[in-house]
């Protein structure tokens, strides 16, 4: 297995690549919710905003994951996973978790401070994310599963409440997300 930085020539392949991951596990619709949301990343988000990398099993792309910048009121640098997915039939091989360790460690060697994610903590704890209060650091829009708001410190600082709002990318600021 390889891991690579996400190339834009990779779109397209990307874009189907959770699109049917989706659609397999939760349901055509959220498939193509996701899709969308891959699409409108990659085509709407400034390069320095996303951050983006693939799983490659014989120069065939199985995996993809999607960092996007999220903007908090005390100038700490901080990026938000979302969203992730391995092919249906790699799953449960550890690609994702090894996914996403590689960009969690690109994301430290270039100072990122914080990372925040949105889901599973089973999954996610695996890979070094705790669960934090909304209080703590506030999302950018109303969470439908609270119990998922998840975070871990890139500089091994504890993490302290941060005051004000937090605010992501256009392409991730749709409650249907949340």
């Amino acid at each position: 297995m390889n891991f690579s930085i996400f190339d834009s020539g990779q779109s397209q392949i990307v874009i189907k690549l959770f699109n049917n991951v989706f659609s397999d596990s939760e349901g055509e619709a959220e498939g193509e919710l996701i899709g969308q949301l891959v699409s409108d990343l990659i085509t709407t988000t400034d390069a320095q905003d996303l951050k983006g990398f693939v799983a490659l099993s014989q120069n065939e792309i199985v995996g993809c994951i999607f960092f996007s910048r999220l903007t908090l009121e005390d100038n700490i640098t901080a990026f938000i996973l979302a969203p992730v997915a391995v092919s249906t039939n790699h799953q449960g091989k550890g690609i994702g978790q090894q996914l996403i360790a590689f960009g969690i460690q690109y994301l430290k060697e270039q100072g990122i401070d914080l990372l925040i994610t949105y889901g599973d903590p089973n999954f996610y704890s695996k890979t070094g994310f705790h669960s934090i209060s909304q209080a703590c650091i506030k999302p950018p829009l109303r969470l439908s599963q609270p119990e998922g708001w998840l975070a871990q410190s890139l500089t091994g600082e504890i993490i302290e409440p941060i005051d004000g709002i937090s605010k992501c990318v256009a392409a991730l600021n749709k409650q249907a997300y949340w």
